[in-house]
């Protein structure tokens, strides 16, 4: 495939993955209504899909650097497709948190070849720009998913919304699977299994611990001894699953932790958002999101920008701005009262989130070789699973002391990501951040010098 056909796969798989999340939130309620659902079966559509995607994410971009990105993305589009049209044809509600689940698995198939393939095609200097079309591109479709949504199931019913993703899954399924490319040269390590199954295990203790309402304290404790049990491990294996060369790298480390803070701190004040222009201005659904549309425009123009801003600033400068921006935008909704300055807290959000993504998953994917790109964009994936729902965790226990102090809570939670900003490559543009040899990582291991 050419790099433009994998540019726009990359992109469909990407935004069919954000669409069929805002699409189920708009269509839930009709679900439950028409399923006679519980409160706590339709929330488990969404907890079942969460927990299995999150939990496979890294395992699933190590199958793509042992067997090739492009197979990985079309079984996982393929999948996700086909999943998707089981749903729309589920009889009960139990089938469908079931389906949701395996969806789950062919999403995680899917999101970290949608990077793999970039970082495959595209050449490290070269990969700016593509991850700011793949970013834009979410942000239109973070922006477009409540209304699509919307207009699917007024006009056809809930199970229309889950018949979207067939024809994209067809489209760009199909040539993928028919013309798959070689693994990385490097890559053909043996698959660690034990390490994978400790590694999902972890995730899904830790998520479903903070999908829980209340926090579940014990699932914690069993996702922290499970990282425990895994750093062990994977310190003793010879073929670990997550390499030395990209988990040890400073930088990658660093743009992980920016990516977890920044989602949590935008989801968690997405969340507590929601409640003060509803329930606190007395909005109805459309209005509110009316008001946060300027997130959804800043995002895409932003990322549209990112890489002009990273050859100027570089990493570290580029980064850090944004995520002071964003901490910002969460600082002035914290204070809101009128439709300007809700529209101000949201285009701040927004410009720092779509640059800070373009920007630290650059970093991510840039810093490890062909062969260790799967493992390197399921990092990145996970990071921006496990964010979100930290964010909404803390945001929902935080409602009882007001929106107020929650959203300053969130506030400093982004700040958090500056420092962390700080550890990246320095502000010699695009080509420090894919070109030092202090982070770069060649085959999963640590560059000799």
């Amino acid at each position: 495939m050419n790099r433009r056909w994998t540019l726009a796969s990359s992109v469909a798989g990407a935004v069919v993955v954000a669409l069929d999340g805002t699409v189920l939130t708009v269509a839930q309620p009709r679900l439950q209504r028409e399923l006679g659902a519980s409160f706590a079966e339709v929330q488990w559509t969404s907890t079942a899909y969460l927990i299995a995607v999150a939990s496979l994410l890294v395992f699933a971009g190590r199958l793509g650097d042992r067997f090739g990105h492009r197979r990985m993305f079309a079984l996982g589009m393929l999948g996700f497709g086909a999943v998707s049209a089981g749903v729309g044809l589920a009889p009960g509600v139990g089938w469908v948190v079931g389906l949701r689940a395996v969806q789950g698995v062919f999403g995680a198939l899917l999101q970290p070849a949608t990077l793999g393939m970039l970082r495959a095609a595209f050449p490290p200097e070269a990969l700016a720009k593509p991850l700011a079309v793949r970013t834009a591109a979410i942000g239109l479709a973070a922006a477009a998913g409540p209304v699509v949504g919307g207009a699917l199931v007024t006009s056809l019913g809930w199970r229309a919304a889950f018949f979207l993703n067939v024809l994209p899954a067809l489209t760009f399924g199909l040539p993928a699977l028919r013309r798959p490319e070689r693994a990385a040269a490097g890559a053909r390590s043996a698959l660690d299994v034990p390490g994978a199954v400790l590694l999902a295990g972890t995730l899904a203790c830790l998520v479903h611990a903070l999908t829980a309402r209340p926090v579940s304290w014990a699932g914690l404790v069993l996702a922290g001894a499970g990282a425990a049990v895994l750093v062990r491990h994977e310190r003793r294996t010879a073929c670990p699953l997550l390499p030395p060369g990209v988990v040890g790298s400073r930088a990658v480390g660093a743009a992980l932790g920016v990516l977890v803070a920044v989602s949590a701190a935008l989801f968690g004040t997405l969340f507590t958002a929601v409640y003060v222009l509803q329930r606190g201005l007395g909005l109805d659904p459309l209005a509110g999101a009316l008001r946060a549309l300027p997130l959804a425009v800043l995002m895409v123009a932003s990322a549209a920008l990112c890489p002009v801003l990273l050859r100027r600033l570089g990493a570290r400068g580029t980064t850090a701005a944004a995520t002071a921006l964003l901490a910002l935008g969460v600082l002035v909704l914290s204070q809101a009262a009128s439709a300007p300055v809700f529209g101000g807290g949201f285009a701040l959000l927004g410009a720092g989130f779509g640059t800070v993504m373009v920007a630290a998953t650059h970093v991510v994917v840039t810093q490890a070789e062909a062969a260790a790109a799967g493992v390197a964009g399921g990092l990145q994936q996970t990071a921006l699973n496990v964010g979100p729902a930290l964010g909404v965790a803390a945001a929902s226990t935080l409602q009882g002391a007001g929106t107020g102090p929650a959203l300053l809570v969130l506030a400093a939670v982004a700040a958090l990501g500056v420092p962390l900003a700080c550890a990246l490559s320095g502000a010699g543009g695009v080509a420090s951040v894919t070109h030092g040899a202090e982070d770069r990582v060649r085959n999963g291991l640590p560059a000799r010098r």
